[in-house]
């Protein structure tokens, strides 16, 4: 099956035709460090209750995870169920290892590419891959981009909202989505180790439930009012959890765009009219919502994101575009053709 084909599956219920694109992988083990000495935040794992491991970092259990992050097999069989035909896989996000010294991160973050390489390989079709980079070196970043693109086959990458503090949409950056524009590689955009979590007050899953979109939605302004877009049209960026936040600042943000003559001269370009270039899934676990962002930032622009196989994840997310009431040509898109644009890839339907 060539890269840009993926036939759709029929099942007893109809057609499997939706694309995910945010899933998470781990890998089984973690190699051993090369080197001489082993970085204190190097991960392991440790054997946990049956089909689970515990991820250990900086000699703490980070998360316990079940084997669908890493066994393809089981992966594959949960698809059919969520009516998917593709799932696009990235590392799990704390695993991009900006904090690390850029030698360290290099070599971990290519033992991940390669690992999902194997998930691909093996997925039959069904599996596709975002690498990940060490962008806390530029040089050594895009040197991975081109690993992952032209030998991987990867249709893009994953990154992370801030780069140890850094905003994605800061210039010092803009080198490297220059680079990603050149080799066509799509760009998703996670939330990692957000900004506000000295202001939560409770368990430490409240990372992931409130503070997570509030830093997507922050790296999402970044990139309006840093006039990313502007400089690199045909970037394809998408992010995660529906954009968190953003879709709540930018009405005030284009308000103050209108209003203030310092807004109105640094960015080039109206953020409303910045904000429906990019890509957002649909991660929100609310028809409302959902609905908003349609309307917000585009039919055009929404596509499945599930968080699979995390027990933070989406079950049915071709049910929930289904049952929020769009035509039938915004739920087409949501569930399979704005992500097909995402991706650059030509999907081909047989009945």
């Amino acid at each position: 099956m060539r890269r840009h084909e993926l036939r759709h599956i029929k099942t007893s219920s109809g057609c499997c035709c939706g694309i995910d694109t945010h899933a998470h992988v781990v890998p089984e083990d973690f190699p051993a460090y090369i080197g001489a000495e082993v970085p204190a935040d190097w991960p392991s794992m440790a054997a946990a209750q049956a089909c689970h491991r515990s991820v250990m970092i900086s000699g703490k259990v980070y998360r316990t995870v079940s084997d669908k992050c890493w066994d393809t097999g089981k992966r594959l069989v949960d698809l059919e169920a969520m009516g998917l035909a593709l799932q696009v896989v990235s590392p799990m996000p704390e695993l991009l290892s900006y904090w690390m010294k850029p030698a360290a991160a290099k070599q971990l973050l290519r033992f991940l590419n390669d690992q999902i390489a194997g998930m691909v390989n093996d997925g039959g079709g069904r599996i596709a891959g975002l690498g990940a980079v060490p962008l806390q070196n530029i040089d050594l970043a895009m040197r991975e981009l081109e690993y992952c693109v032209k030998v991987l086959g990867f249709d893009g990458i994953e990154i992370g909202s801030n780069i140890n503090g850094v905003p994605v949409g800061d210039p010092k950056f803009h080198p490297f989505f220059a680079a990603c524009q050149e080799m066509g590689a799509a760009v998703f955009v996670h939330a990692i180790r957000p900004a506000g979590m000295e202001r939560l007050v409770g368990p430490a899953q409240l990372q992931q439930v409130l503070a997570y979109p509030g830093d997507v939605g922050l790296a999402a302004a970044s990139v309006i009012t840093s006039n990313l877009m502007e400089r690199y049209p045909r970037l394809r960026l998408a992010f995660s959890h529906g954009g968190g936040t953003l879709a709540m600042l930018l009405p005030r943000l284009q308000q103050g765009w209108q209003v203030f003559p310092a807004l109105a001269e640094s960015i080039e370009a109206a953020p409303v009219e910045q904000a429906r270039k990019f890509f957002y899934d649909t991660l929100v676990f609310d028809t409302p919502t959902l609905r908003h962002l349609v309307d917000t930032f585009g039919a055009t622009q929404l596509m499945i994101g599930t968080d699979y196989p995390f027990n933070f994840h989406d079950r049915k997310p071709v049910e929930r575009i289904t049952e929020a009431g769009f035509d039938k040509g915004t739920t087409m898109n949501l569930i399979k053709h704005n992500a097909e644009r995402f991706l650059a890839r030509l999907l081909e339907t047989t009945q």
